[in-house]
């Protein structure tokens, strides 16, 4: 993980690779936990049987629970000292190329794509592209915005 002392330090960083997570995997009990949560219980998720005889011949993780991993992704990737919050601000674009099988890694390579200085600190988009072991498309590419604050 790569560790930057200032918030400001990102600001001549604008279109440079911030870092790249740790794996994680997409098990099938994660699968079950994302369903039971948001009440998506489609066949294509949790069915093994069934998803067998489906078009990716095994269950998939839902696309936004892909999606809701990136914190947990960007976590691992970088991390900034003088940062005491960060809150998640929204999306600007979201594509899911490749599906994510059950059993399947996960990790993501973070760049910046904007350095936005806010009062007690700054906003920052971020290109993520989410890497699925062995595929050759990604899981799922975003631009993250995130707002990061240096002061309480």
């Amino acid at each position: 993980m790569k560790t930057f002392a200032k918030l400001e330090d990102l600001r001549a960083l604008t279109g440079e690779t911030l870092g790249t997570s740790d794996w994680i995997e997409v098990s099938q009990a994660r699968i079950q936990q994302f369903a039971d949560a948001t009440d998506d219980h489609q066949w294509i998720h949790l069915d093994v049987e069934r998803a067998k005889t489906g078009p990716f011949k095994t269950t998939i993780a839902h696309g936004f629970l892909t999606l809701s991993l990136l914190p947990q992704l960007l976590a691992t990737s970088y991390e900034i000292a003088d940062v005491v919050m960060g809150v998640n601000y929204g999306l600007n674009r979201v594509r899911f190329p490749t599906p994510v099988p059950a059993g399947s890694r996960l990790r993501a390579h973070v760049k910046l794509a904007k350095f936005e200085p806010l009062d007690g600190g700054a906003q920052l988009t971020t290109e993520i592209t989410v890497e699925l072991e062995g595929a050759a498309k990604p899981a799922c590419v975003a631009e993250f915005v995130t707002r990061n604050y240096t002061q309480r």
